[in-house]
């Protein structure tokens, strides 16, 4: 997996939550309701990483999936030695 694309997704995704996190700060009501203010910038950061962040999230998806197929799994090590076994048998 490259770390740069997981890298550049996490980044992105702490951005669209801390900008609108630090804005609504700012307002003295939202200040003293940070609760509040924590739950509107979630909702803003998901609705912006929904829209924005499609290409990076596609790249760290590509990337753990190839991560996934190069793994070896009990069925290939259980046919290579079924198949080391069929040619020590032929000679």
């Amino acid at each position: 997996m490259r770390v740069r694309s997981a890298l550049v997704y996490t980044v992105l995704r702490l951005a669209a939550f801390l900008v609108p996190f630090g804005l609504m700060m700012l307002s003295p009501l939202l200040r003293e309701y940070y609760w509040l203010s924590a739950i509107f910038a979630a909702l803003i950061g998901l609705s912006l990483s929904t829209l924005f962040l499609r290409r990076p999230l596609d790249d760290l998806s590509a990337d753990l999936a190839s991560r996934r197929r190069r793994t070896v799994t009990d069925e290939d090590v259980e046919d290579a030695a079924t198949e080391s076994a069929g040619e020590s048998a032929d000679r």
